[in-house]
């Protein structure tokens, strides 16, 4: 899709959602259900308060640990694994079952092993985005023509080599697509972990807390600067970064 087709589809998409948002606030009444006025309004209000900053920083600082390392991991292992061919079924194997285990299932084990604090959380988050990194190089490596390997084998280079000047230039493409999958499924894990754990600032713990005093238009208000966010990481930087580790295809 051509970039304004694409952004026109983009606003077009919000404002369904919104519609959807002001149609409820409509037929229920306005402690359960806030309009987005007055949400609007109320996020107005907490933007300009310390208690957001601090959430917000808090929460973005998880998610860059944890989703630094499950890149920095998923792409070792997957690149790794491209010059063993038996660790490649092994770690595939791997992937296999442990994906299947919902990310925020770890919080209890995190809980206990590493105490409270930011460390279980980052855990967490690292965990949910390692698999969809690892998995996306790990195929990609399997595409990589094996005359190609045959050739640079002929030519004398070292393992090293092999990953350099091979695989990681072949798996890029897959490498940026993995690298938005794992963080979709990072940011949520996030949230989750945060609203679960509820130690410290962070925009899951803040969401929680409305829940529970019954604050409905805070609810919302939370909800929605984590759907603004996600959509702002997701368009301006992971986007941008795409096109310019790929700019060759987008000429």
């Amino acid at each position: 899709m051509t970039g304004p087709r694409k952004h026109l589809a983009t606003v077009l998409g919000v404002v369904f959602i919104l519609l959807l948002w002001q149609a409820a606030a409509w037929s229920l009444p306005g402690f359960l259900m806030p309009g987005v006025p007055a949400v609007l309004e109320r996020l107005g209000q907490d933007l300009g308060k310390p208690a957001f900053h601090q959430s917000l920083a808090g929460t973005l600082g998880r998610l860059g640990a944890g989703y630094s390392l499950a890149l920095l991991a998923g792409i070792g292992f997957g690149l790794l694994a491209a010059t063993l061919s038996f660790l490649r079924e092994v770690l595939r194997s791997a992937i296999v079952i442990l994906q299947a285990i919902p990310s925020i299932a770890w919080v209890p084990l995190f809980l206990i092993v590493m105490g409270f604090g930011n460390t279980p959380i980052i855990a967490v988050v690292a965990m949910s985005a390692l698999f969809p990194a690892a998995l996306s190089v790990l195929n990609a490596t399997e595409s990589v023509q094996r005359v190609h390997v045959s050739a640079a084998r002929v030519m004398g280079a070292t393992p090293w080599g092999m990953v350099k000047r091979v695989y990681l230039p072949a798996v890029m493409p897959e490498l940026i697509t993995g690298a938005q999958l794992a963080f979709g499924n990072a940011w949520r894990a996030l949230i989750s972990a945060e609203m679960l754990v509820g130690f410290g600032k962070g925009l899951g713990r803040s969401l929680a807390y409305s829940g529970e005093i019954a604050d409905m238009a805070g609810v919302m208000s939370n909800i929605l600067v984590i759907a603004i966010l996600a959509a702002l990481i997701d368009q301006l930087v992971l986007e941008r970064l795409k096109h310019y580790l790929l700019r060759y295809q987008y000429v």
